[in-house]
């Protein structure tokens, strides 16, 4: 049997100028793609035409495949000896599943590599001008899911997160956005702690609003944002007047030895 070797790439957060140089070279020499929700079509141009798309994308309580049938299919993939690309928005081993996979892949003798990507926390808080530390205002940075399986209710360590030092970005956590107000503030944190909402970061459909921690389940109904949407909270949220940029003025296409051939 000819087993091929599955790698496992992040794709970033949508630009695809943050692709890394071996994520591209892995697309442009891929037999087979399986790519979530989250892969911008900007990326998935760069595939070369002719090879074979599989989507496996999630969103809230809709699944086109469910996680085991992923992983399955990964398994069939990769007996059949195809170079197979695994393309997974952000990061494979940040909120992603990635490890689920390779630990699957693992499991059944399947070869595997990971190619780390930028994950969303440092690229859409960048894009936004919002510096995850700062001398002063942070001195750490905490990552987590506000999302959990089966739609149940969070359980944190809301006291650990709940401190002025830090900053905290959430992940998926629109839909617990009012729990996670009510038991940060219960938990010590100002209700005053500035927060940014980032809707599409690090696309041209990028949206960015400032809010405080009491305010902010109101205003992602009031402001209608969608999926996905960041949530940093956090003192250095206010440096964002002072560090904005626009990451999309004077943009050049790829071209050249991005396009495929």
């Amino acid at each position: 049997m000819n087993t091929g070797c599955i790698s496992l790439v992040g794709a970033g957060p949508g630009d695809p100028d943050l692709l890394t140089v071996k994520a591209l070279r892995l697309l442009q020499a891929a037999e087979v793609v399986v790519y979530d929700r989250l892969v911008s079509s900007d990326i998935l141009s760069l595939v070369p035409p002719g090879v074979k798309r599989i989507y496996v994308g999630k969103a809230s309580n809709q699944h086109s495949l469910p996680q085991d049938q992923i992983n399955d299919l990964l398994v069939k993939l990769g007996r059949g000896g195809r170079r197979v690309v695994r393309l997974k928005g952000g990061d494979p081993f940040v909120f992603g599943r990635g490890s689920e996979e390779a630990e699957h892949l693992a499991r059944h003798g399947i070869p595997f590599e990971v190619v780390p990507g930028i994950t969303s926390a440092s690229a859409c808080s960048a894009y936004a001008g919002i510096p995850l530390t700062h001398r002063g205002l942070a001195t750490g940075v905490r990552f987590v899911t506000g999302h959990c399986r089966n739609d149940a209710k969070l359980d944190l360590d809301w006291g650990s997160l709940a401190d002025p030092n830090t900053t905290l970005v959430v992940y998926m956590g629109m839909a617990n956005a009012d729990q996670i107000s009510r038991e940060l503030i219960r938990a010590g944190l100002a209700a005053t702690t500035p927060v940014a909402l980032i809707e599409n970061g690090t696309t041209p459909h990028q949206r960015v609003a400032r809010v405080t921690l009491e305010s902010m389940p109101l205003e992602l109904e009031r402001q209608v944002f969608k999926a996905p949407t960041l949530i940093i909270i956090g003192r250095v949220v206010e440096l964002a007047d002072t560090l904005v940029w626009d990451p999309f003025a004077g943009k050049v296409p790829l071209t050249g030895w991005f396009a495929h051939a």
